[in-house]
């Protein structure tokens, strides 16, 4: 449980990729020489990302790996703000959006599943972690989400964080509201 208090001061969520917004597979590949990299990417994830959006969360991305397939879901997605290192190194990226945006790691949540998330698991206000995270990770979260990583977690999490702060029912619904509207005027306009 989140304290709802607490839940109104978090301004920016971070997610790690691997093993948070997907279940961790990374399929490689050569097609003529060019190097192709996929992941899987749950939709519901997707969605629980919009609607924290949609309650004004800033959502960042910080990954310690570089790939294509981020920038293309973050783009999807709308992300305020991606941060992708090489070799698994995260937290001098973290620190300048927090930077950037004039906030404080306290008024931050960080949603991970391995050793590389535990600097920003350390720092954040609210540490949380998936389902399939490895014990030390878990030791440094507050939050232990059941859903593994690609597999709903995200969800979880944004549900959780978004019934905290009383935001939930406004943005689940106006969420449908605009794609309800949007229907009704393709089917006034038939």
């Amino acid at each position: 449980m989140i304290d709802p208090v607490f839940a109104r001061s978090i301004k920016l969520v971070g997610f790690d990729i691997d093993g948070v917004m997907t279940d961790g597979g990374i399929y490689l590949g050569d097609v003529d020489g060019r190097r192709l990299e996929f992941k899987r990417y749950d939709i519901q994830d997707g969605l629980g990302v919009s609607l924290l959006r949609r309650a004004e969360v800033r959502v960042a991305i910080v990954t310690g790996r570089i790939s294509e397939s981020v920038t293309l879901r973050a783009r999807e997605l709308a992300v305020d703000d991606v941060v992708q290192g090489p070799d698994g190194h995260k937290l001098g990226g973290f620190l300048a959006i927090l930077e950037r945006h004039s906030i404080r790691p306290e008024e931050c949540a960080f949603v991970g599943d391995d050793f590389p998330d535990l600097p920003m698991l350390r720092m954040v206000g609210l540490p949380v972690c998936v389902g399939n995270a490895v014990a030390e990770v878990r030791r440094e979260s507050r939050v232990h989400l059941t859903s593994h990583g690609g597999r709903g977690a995200v969800r979880e999490f944004c549900e959780l964080l978004l019934k905290a702060r009383g935001a939930w029912d406004a943005a689940w619904q106006g969420y449908v509201a605009e794609r309800s509207s949007t229907m009704s005027t393709a089917a006034a306009e038939r």
